[in-house]
């Protein structure tokens, strides 16, 4: 159970780095292939959850919780 969960760990760590990176890249780039879009549906889901009041803090709170 240890090791599922460890890999499940560097598994999110590395999807984590990714969506770095690509937030990155598509500021500093433009619309990349295969990146594209990723700053926009950032900012649509940031602004979908403050859109959201409570419940969207609430989402927020227990994303945190599980990258932290």
């Amino acid at each position: 159970m240890n090791n599922i969960k460890a890999w499940i760990g560097d598994f999110t760590a590395i999807i984590v780095g990714l969506i770095g990176l690509g937030v990155v890249s598509g500021v500093v780039f433009g619309d990349v292939p295969f990146v594209g879009g990723i700053a926009n549906n950032f900012t649509a889901t940031v602004n979908m959850l403050g859109d959201a009041g409570a419940v969207g803090a609430l989402v927020l709170a227990i994303l945190v919780g599980l990258f932290d």
